[in-house]
């Protein structure tokens, strides 16, 4: 592996630096599971929050959800997008960063947020690490449709390749049982993770019918529209800016989605250099730095 792609996936971003918290986060074990099952103890889904037959349950792996009053606030990815802003409320609302933390005590964010968060860590302790955004089936419990999903990359020097985790789903044992999962979320294999540059191409040239990708948004979005928030994502995650639901290229915004043809093969290019990311990284930095209309967002504040 190329050392200046190593090097440039060790920086950390507005999104990924941990500031005074960085000797915080070096302290955490090292250990990939103990990690992320520590990680995944600080945090609820809002999903999870939102849902009231889990809300009444007592004995969730969450802990006694009636403990959480109805008034919280169910969604705070908007007010705790960065790690810094997630370890510094988790230590407020406890300094004890433990598997023991109280349920009322937690922060209720989405697998973007547990992505960054642990590749916040993981460049703390020294790894190249990055966040790829895309979609996953297993995460529904569904073969066929694949909701949007932020997983972490992480390069493992000892076996000199780059090694898929999902942070936002692991629960160890219940995980596998409750979703059927008959794979490593600690390693997940390629062909069970659609990275956004796959969904868009696939969709593209039929290997994926619209219904099979779909953008967790109200209502539900599918097909291209979801597939290019996916693209997106993940190429702003590849060149360590790893931007926030709301936002998408301004250009895309205006034209309410409808691209011309031209537009869209224009996005076939990028999608495929994106297939292989460290094959083409220098191609995709060059695109990074003159097609602005890439990086000019819009959604949110923006508007």
């Amino acid at each position: 592996m190329n050392k200046e792609i190593l090097g440039f996936y060790k920086q950390t971003s507005l999104f990924t630096d941990l500031g005074l918290y960085k000797n915080f986060a070096i302290n955490l074990p090292n250990d990939i599971k103990e990690l992320c099952l520590l990680q995944r103890s600080q945090i609820i889904h809002p999903f999870d929050l939102c849902n009231e037959k889990w809300r009444s349950d007592t004995h969730s792996f969450y802990g006694d959800m009636t403990k959480i009053s109805k008034t919280s606030l169910n969604y705070e990815n908007d007010v705790l997008p960065t790690a810094q802003s997630m370890i510094a409320e988790l230590l407020r609302r406890d300094k004890n960063y433990s598997k023991e933390r109280k349920i009322e005590d937690k922060i209720h964010v989405c697998c973007r947020e547990q992505a960054i968060l642990l590749a916040s860590i993981l460049k703390a302790k020294g790894f190249s690490a990055r966040v790829r955004s895309g979609f996953a089936a297993y995460c529904n419990m569904s073969s066929k449709e694949a909701g949007d999903h932020w997983i972490c990359e992480y390069y493992n020097d000892k076996e000199e390749r780059w090694i898929l985790v999902d942070a936002d789903m692991y629960f160890d044992d219940y995980t596998l049982l409750k979703y059927n999962i008959d794979f490593n979320l600690l390693d997940i294999p390629r062909n069970k993770f659609i990275f956004g540059a796959e969904a868009y191409l696939g969709l593209r040239c039929g290997k994926y019918s619209d219904n099979e990708i779909y953008y967790a948004s109200s209502p539900k979005t599918i097909g291209i529209k979801a597939a290019l928030h996916g693209l997106f994502y993940d190429f702003h995650s590849l060149m360590n800016d790893e931007i926030i639901f709301l936002h998408l290229p301004k250009y895309i915004i205006d034209k309410n989605f409808n691209l011309t043809e031209e537009e869209l093969k224009e996005l076939d290019y990028l999608a495929s250099l994106m297939l292989e990311p460290d094959v083409n990284f220098f191609k995709l930095r060059e695109i990074w730095d003159n097609n602005l209309k890439y990086r000019i967002m819009a959604g949110g504040l923006n508007d």
